[in-house]
Parts: structure tokens; C-alpha cells; sequence
């Protein structure tokens, strides 16, 4: 099996709703995703030949999604009061509201499955929160 990665990284905070300890509150991370992509076979297309995937597509593609998340405040949906989000909108913050606890291990799954829609062949994501912690998807 033939096996790619590649790597981008953003800039958010968050926070976790319900948790006892710092992480309660809003605090930031550089967040750091590698995207693996797994095929038995390379290309034979004349572009693409010899290869699993082009580089080049596979970056572009992560770095759309890691892009719309770039120096924002994740949330998930339903930890903010009303009158909360609507002061952070009125204050121009760019807030991003996602259906699922903002952990690494779910943005694992998060982008393993954007990946995934994209056309790639994904073996596993990893999302390192700080250097040494990470969480993986693999289906």
C-alpha cells in the first residue's frame, strides 16, 4: 500500500463546555492536521502518473478547510448564551459554531470526513492540539 501526508496548521480558540478544569475557559492553540492518504495502486493518468494523488490537490484541499478556521473563536453549539454570540457578532469576532464538543479527537473525525467528501482516499487524520498531544481517525 502506497501512503501520503500531508500537513497544515491554524490558529483558534476555544473552549470546553461542562469540563472541570482550564480548559473551561476560552484559551488558544496552534492547532496542527495531517491528512494520510492510502492507495494499492498509483495513477496512470498522464498528470498524475506514478503517483497516489497530486501534492498539490491534497494540500490545497486541507488548507480549505484549515483556512475557515484560521484565528476564530470554535464553539460548539448551544455553550454561548444568545446575548453572548450577539456581543461577539456585534464586536466583529469571527466566531464558528460547530455540532460537536471542539476536541481534538472530534476534529479528527471532522477532518477525516471533509477530506473524504473532497475525493481523497483517506487512511487517517491526526490533530495535534499542542506538540506533544494528538488525537487520530482512522475508519
Amino acid at each position: 500500500m502506497y501512503i501520503i501526508k500531508t500537513e497544515n496548521y491554524f490558529d483558534s480558540a476555544h473552549f470546553l463546555k461542562d469540563y472541570d478544569g482550564k480548559c473551561a475557559n476560552i484559551h488558544g492553540h496552534r492547532w496542527c492536521v495531517t491528512v494520510e492518504v492510502a492507495s494499492d495502486t498509483l495513477s496512470v493518468e498522464k498528470q498524475t502518473r506514478g503517483m497516489v494523488v497530486d501534492f498539490s490537490s491534497l494540500k490545497t484541499d486541507l488548507k480549505s478547510i484549515t483556512e475557515s478556521l484560521d484565528h476564530c473563536l470554535i464553539i460548539e453549539e448551544g455553550s454561548l448564551k444568545a446575548s453572548t454570540l450577539a456581543a461577539l457578532d456585534d464586536e466583529g469576532f469571527k466566531i464558528v459554531s460547530m455540532p460537536f464538543r471542539p476536541t481534538a479527537e472530534n476534529f479528527a473525525k471532522f477532518f477525516y470526513d471533509k477530506m473524504t467528501e473532497k475525493g481523497h482516499s483517506v487512511l487517517q487524520t491526526t490533530v495535534y492540539e499542542t506538540e506533544n498531544n494528538c488525537a487520530r481517525y482512522r475508519a
